[in-house]
């Protein structure tokens, strides 16, 4: 129930059960809000009875942070047993909740759940242990590997349950990345519409080294000119056209300059950039030259691949990257930490990214 809001904290929820049967329960809503453990005590309203057992999907913290250590407030109010899912990545955290609670008598099982409970907070574990944002890609490919025709058409692909499971994605990272080119050929909104929900707007990167998004006069893509323009980013190159970067920033969109890195802007820099601004995590949806550059520069973390059956068969549509060269298998960039899910005809693979050591 926090997706999406609770940057840069993770997202936890708390259960209180007295006799196998729940009585409060609670989620951390957001950064500066009480946490999960609090909330539900909260919600319960009342000191908890004898026996009773507190479930979170995350390690209580130990520490003083905007809010108290939620270790105290479980010994305060008398539980004896706690049951957790993953523990806390962060390095201030990490087993001391658990030491905490047992030094104080609490009996605890961990490790409940670890795997979902763990994935559950892809941007903010990475954030933590890294200090830099994950950088995720997302594409939907053919059976053979193609994310366009030859002539860089691609709606759709994949089907609906696909994409109403990507705009779910959006909704949890703070902000979308494309290219140049897809802004061109698909001009999208990068919104997350959600059923029963107002569109939803994360930060917005349009990668555009030389601007070619921008014509010297006519009308201007859709995500310029929105109601949430405020949100967009163009990330562009040093050199790039200033009549056409002036046209950007008269209507309030803001320009991040970088060099070039090769044909394109140096994503070293942009996420440099990522962390002084405090942005956890970008999802980027393509097209196959950002897919390109973040591979060969060892910049993807994590990648989403939604693969739909078809087939195009033409050695001229577009694959969703290139240019490596792989002599042996173990050579391939691979995933780890792999998941699998069904969305109607379309199956989505999603994990982590490793990189041979070639």
């Amino acid at each position: 129930r926090g997706w999406g809001q609770t940057h840069p904290n993770p997202m936890v929820g708390a259960v209180i059960t007295e006799a196998g049967r729940a009585v409060g329960e609670g989620y951390h809503r957001e950064a500066g809000r009480v946490h999960a453990e609090i909330a539900a005590l909260e919600d319960l309203g009342r000191r908890p009875r004898e026996g009773a057992v507190l479930y979170t999907t995350m390690e209580p913290c130990s520490s003083h942070g905007r809010t108290p250590p939620c270790t105290e407030a479980i010994i305060v109010a008398g539980f004896k047993r706690v049951v957790i899912g993953a523990t806390d990545p962060n390095p201030r955290h990490d087993g001391r909740g658990r030491d905490r609670l047992r030094e104080a008598g609490v009996e605890v099982e961990a490790g409940v759940l670890d795997e979902d409970c763990t994935d559950l907070n892809l941007i903010f574990n990475h954030w933590i242990t890294t200090q830099t944002p994950l950088f995720a890609g997302k594409a939907a490919l053919t059976l053979d590997g193609k994310i366009a025709t030859r002539t860089g058409h691609s709606k759709w692909i994949t089907g609906p349950e696909a994409r109403l499971d990507v705009m779910e994605w959006r909704r949890l990272f703070p902000a979308i990345a494309v290219g140049a080119n897809t802004v061109l050929h698909d001009d999208p909104r990068l919104t997350s519409r959600r059923d029963g929900e107002d569109a939803w707007c994360p930060r917005r990167f349009v990668f555009d080294a030389r601007l070619t998004t921008i014509p010297a006069r006519g009308e201007l893509p859709g995500l310029f000119c929105d109601g949430h323009r405020e949100n967009t980013v163009v990330v562009t190159g040093e050199k790039a056209n200033e009549a056409r970067a002036k046209r950007l920033t008269s209507l309030g969109i803001e320009l991040w300059t970088f060099p070039l890195d090769g044909a394109g802007v140096s994503f070293r820099s942009f996420r440099d950039r990522c962390v002084a601004e405090g942005i956890t995590g970008v999802f980027f949806e393509g097209g196959a030259g950002i897919f390109e550059g973040l591979f060969k520069s060892r910049q993807m973390d994590y990648f989403f691949t939604y693969r739909a059956p078809v087939i195009f068969g033409d050695d001229e549509s577009l694959s969703v990257f290139g240019g490596e060269t792989v002599p042996k298998v173990t050579d391939g960039i691979r995933l780890t930490s792999v998941r699998h899910l069904i969305l109607g005809e379309d199956t989505l693979t999603r994990g982590f990214v490793v990189y041979s050591n070639r």
